[in-house]
């Protein structure tokens, strides 16, 4: 069964190994790496270059601020309250905070079916810090855990605004798919 959270018997550490060597090493308990952490020299290198945040896995969520992101980047009002943390720990196998200082202004989920399949949901950037390379850098270390992790494919669903977003910019191949409105 696929688990998000920290490895038992590693001293409070996790090993965390991203592709063609960028990063091979131990993050501290409480899952913060600086942007200069995760920058390496090799050929992905550019990944992780320019978005200027410090990213998080699987840290700690305020509830209302996450709520309160979320209302603002997709422009919604009066969604009401989201218990986030409950929902992270019950249903997600790792998901990824990005932050200017203490401000939460980027997220995104990814849960999985146990097995080889994981889903992004939820990548939201703070509409003040989007096209700085944030919601790139939190799709991209999302992929680099879920693969750690032991998935095998990403899947994510996206409105044809945001294709360019995630076909050129973090590489994923356009691929049939469908939805029902359920309430």
């Amino acid at each position: 069964m696929l688990s998000g959270r920290r490895l038992s018997g590693t001293g409070g550490y996790r090993i965390v190994t991203a592709p063609c060597s960028l990063l091979t090493g131990l993050i501290a308990d409480d899952g913060v790496m600086s942007q200069n952490e995760m920058a390496g020299s090799g050929p992905d290198a550019a990944r992780y270059a320019d978005a200027d945040a410090t990213f998080r896995i699987d840290g700690a969520v305020d509830d209302e601020e996450l709520t309160t992101l979320h209302q603002l980047a997709f422009r919604a009002s009066g969604s009401g309250f989201v218990p986030w943390s409950r929902r992270l720990q019950r249903h997600s196998i790792c998901w990824v905070t990005a932050h200017q200082g203490e401000r939460l202004v980027g997220f995104i989920n990814v849960i999985g079916d146990g097995g080889a399949h994981a889903v992004l949901l939820d990548t939201v950037v703070a509409p003040a810090y989007q096209r700085r390379g944030i919601g790139r850098g939190l799709v991209h270390r999302a992929i680099d855990e879920a693969r750690t992790l032991g998935c095998h494919w990403l899947h994510v669903d996206y409105d044809h605004r945001a294709a360019d977003f995630y076909e050129r910019v973090c590489g994923f191949d356009p691929m049939g798919a469908g939805v029902i409105r359920l309430a």
